[in-house]
């Protein structure tokens, strides 16, 4: 392969220089200056029908394909004093373009541009970081407008999605859009008009004052004389749970959904079931802190994270069956933790800490995991009932 620069080598480059956005809206890049790697002077003599074919080569892009080159004195020993072109120089994003077939697409992205900063001149500096994007959005520009300015008209709408009625615009669109119209959205309303403690693309309704589906929160009444209209086992809104108070004096947590619907009948008590790390859906629940708070997760790091958030909401809540005692006898059954984690949990109690630290530190097995579908449901029998 040749260390000189070949006509392929200039394209490539311009290509890449094209898939990273830089080719469109930059008026300050040009000229574009582009060196050539060129023969050595030493060269000369030993290659010179290689040098001399080179050398045509680029001065016929010259004559043909709209750039200018940039030459330089070369001298050899041989044959003296010559010229060999240094650099590609394009003068205007229009040669440029010409020159790797994109003349078209930056005629789209120009109308494009207009179209979108008559509307929103705030955008002309998402615009020329993310051009290569609105150019794919092509298509997409009238109904993403729509959505745009509608939200400056009412921000913080206090809807479901599904109720706004654009034209054009439905519920999917808007949630298969919802990366880059964070990013519009963001540079268009006003910052008192965004919740910023909403992030990502699940905290979108939330960020922009839009109603999301409520949370549901799965529980099982365990005391029959409990019963609401003779159900026992229902699935409500997180802030209808909150509301609820029923007569019990003991909740257990647990996260997996046979665990919970296994849980065996108790007097005044409840099992919540299936959150995971959904557990902040229960913090409105104040009656929660006049009962006796058990939570059972999986022995393995991210169980313990669970037991450590819900300290958070309900700082009395005690752990079952995540002790010591009950992983080891347990020990066949145990698997291992695919993504473990080893942040700081300051709200767990000395011997779960102990633990804790055990597993992140793979004293016992590596990334230890003892799921709480695999303990032995006597064992659970005797926990009840040395509660």
């Amino acid at each position: 392969m040749s260390p000189w620069t070949s006509i392929e080598d200039l394209r490539s480059q311009l290509q890449k220089r094209w898939r990273r956005g830089r080719l469109l809206d930059r008026p300050g890049d040009y000229p574009l200056r582009l060196p050539l790697r060129g023969p050595a002077s030493a060269e000369l003599g030993s290659r010179y029908d290689e040098v001399r074919s080179w050398v045509q080569l680029w001065a016929q892009q010259e004559t043909t394909r709209r750039l200018s080159l940039e030459w330089r004195d070369i001298n050899s020993r041989q044959i003296g004093r010559d010229r060999i072109p240094s650099a590609v120089i394009f003068q205007d994003r229009e040669r440029v373009l010409a020159y790797i077939g994109k003349q078209r697409a930056g005629n789209d992205f120009d109308r494009l541009q207009a179209q979108i900063l008559q509307a929103f001149p705030d955008l002309r500096d998402w615009l020329d970081r993310r051009a290569l994007q609105a150019l794919e959005l092509n298509d997409q520009w009238p109904r993403l407008l729509a959505v745009l300015d509608w939200m400056r008209a009412n921000p913080r709408p206090g809807l479901y999605l599904r109720q706004l009625d654009l034209p054009g615009v439905d519920t999917k669109f808007i949630e298969g859009h919802r990366k880059v119209l964070s990013e519009l959205l963001d540079l268009v309303l006003d910052p008192g008009q965004i919740d910023a403690s909403a992030r990502g693309i699940s905290g979108f309704e939330q960020r922009y004052g839009f109603l999301s589906k409520p949370t549901q929160i799965r529980f099982r009444l365990l005391d029959p004389t409990q019963y609401l209209h003779g159900l026992g086992d229902l699935q409500i809104p997180a802030q209808d749970f909150a509301r609820l108070a029923p007569s019990v004096e003991r909740v257990f947590i647990t996260e997996n959904d046979i665990n919970g619907l296994a849980f065996p009948e108790l007097p005044r008590a409840l099992v919540v079931f299936g959150l995971g790390y959904g557990l902040d859906s229960l913090q409105n629940a104040a009656w929660l802190a006049d009962t006796s708070i058990h939570y059972w997760g999986d022995i393995d790091s991210h169980g313990f994270a669970m037991l450590d958030q819900l300290r958070c909401y309900f700082p009395l809540s005690r752990s079952l069956l995540m002790d010591r005692s009950t992983l080891l006898a347990h020990e066949p059954l145990w698997g291992c933790e695919s993504r473990p984690t080893s942040k700081t949990l300051p709200r767990l109690n000395s011997d779960e800490q102990a633990l804790y630290q055990d597993i992140c530190l793979d004293r016992l097995a590596p990334s230890l995991r003892l799921e709480q579908e695999r303990i032995g449901y006597s064992h659970l029998l005797e926990a009840l009932r040395q509660l």
